[in-house]
C-alpha cells in the first residue's frame, strides 16, 4: 500500500492516529531496548494467551491476564509485523478518525481491539502461544473505512507500478483472505473480529451518512466518487 492521497483527506490534523502510531512503535523500541533488530525482552509477558484469558474468565486465573488483551494490542513480534500495521492505520486511520472525531476514535480502537481479541480467544480457547500486535484494532479501522468511504480509490503496489483500487474491493478481498486462507502464526480470527466490529460500529451509529453528515470533509474532492 503506497499512499492514502486518493482517500477522502481530513481537514483536520489526525493527531490520535499519529499518537497510536508513536506509542507503538515507543513501545516497539522500548521492548527491545532501542535495537529493531532484536527480540522481545521487557514486555514479553504481557502479550495475550488465550488459555490465560479462559482460566479467568471461568475465575481460576490470575486477573491480570484481562489486561493483558490491552498491552498486547501495542506489542509486536518484528520490525515487519510493526511496519505492517504502521502503514495500515496511517492510510486509513486519518479519515475514520475525522469521521468518528478524535477521542471517539482512540475509545473505538481500544473497543475493536478487544473484539478481536475476543474472536481470537473464543476460537483459540485451549492455546498457550502468545499473541500480540494492533491488526485486531486496526482491523477495526479497515471495517469502518469499508463502510464509510467503500468508493475511494487506494494506491497499491503492483509489481513495478502503482493501480488505485477501490476501497471496497481491496478491503472486501483482504476480509475474505482473512477467511478462507488463514496464515500459520497469524490471528486472522481476529482480524475477523475487528473488522466487523468497525463495521457494525458505524452502522449502529447510523451508517455512512448519519456518520458523514456530522463530520464533513474539506471539500466536494474529499468525498468518494460514487
Amino acid at each position: 500500500m503506497a499512499s492514502d492521497t486518493a482517500t477522502p483527506r481530513p481537514r483536520h490534523q489526525p493527531i490520535l492516529t499519529w499518537t497510536l502510531i508513536g506509542l507503538n512503535v515507543l513501545v516497539y523500541l522500548w521492548d527491545r531496548g532501542g535495537n529493531v533488530f532484536g527480540t522481545s525482552t521487557t514486555f514479553a509477558d504481557l502479550a495475550l494467551r488465550p488459555s490465560e484469558t479462559v482460566l479467568t474468565l471461568y475465575g481460576r486465573g490470575d486477573a491480570l491476564a484481562l489486561g493483558k488483551i490491552f498491552t498486547s494490542m501495542f506489542l509486536h513480534g518484528n520490525l515487519g509485523h510493526l511496519v505492517g500495521n504502521v502503514l495500515f492505520l496511517n492510510t486509513f486511520g486519518p479519515s475514520v478518525e475525522r469521521a468518528l472525531s478524535g477521542v471517539r476514535f482512540a475509545l473505538y480502537y481500544l473497543f475493536w481491539g478487544v473484539v478481536a481479541a475476543a474472536a481470537h480467544v473464543y476460537v483459540n480457547q485451549g492455546s498457550d502461544v502468545p499473541t500480540l500486535g494492533a491488526s485486531g484494532a486496526i482491523g477495526g479501522v479497515l471495517g469502518a473505512f469499508f463502510i464509510l468511504f467503500p468508493a475511494s480509490k487506494i494506491e497499491v503496489f503492483l509489481y513495478v507500478t502503482t493501480e488505485a483500487v477501490p476501497a471496497w474491493l481491496l478491503l472486501g478481498a483482504w476480509f475474505v483472505w482473512q477467511i478462507l486462507f488463514p496464515q500459520q502464526g497469524v490471528a486472522n480470527w481476529a482480524h475477523v473480529g475487528g473488522f466487523m466490529a468497525g463495521m457494525a460500529t458505524i452502522l449502529l451509529l447510523g451508517g455512512r451518512k448519519g456518520v458523514l453528515k456530522l463530520r464533513p470533509f474539506a471539500d466536494e474532492d474529499d468525498e468518494p466518487d460514487e
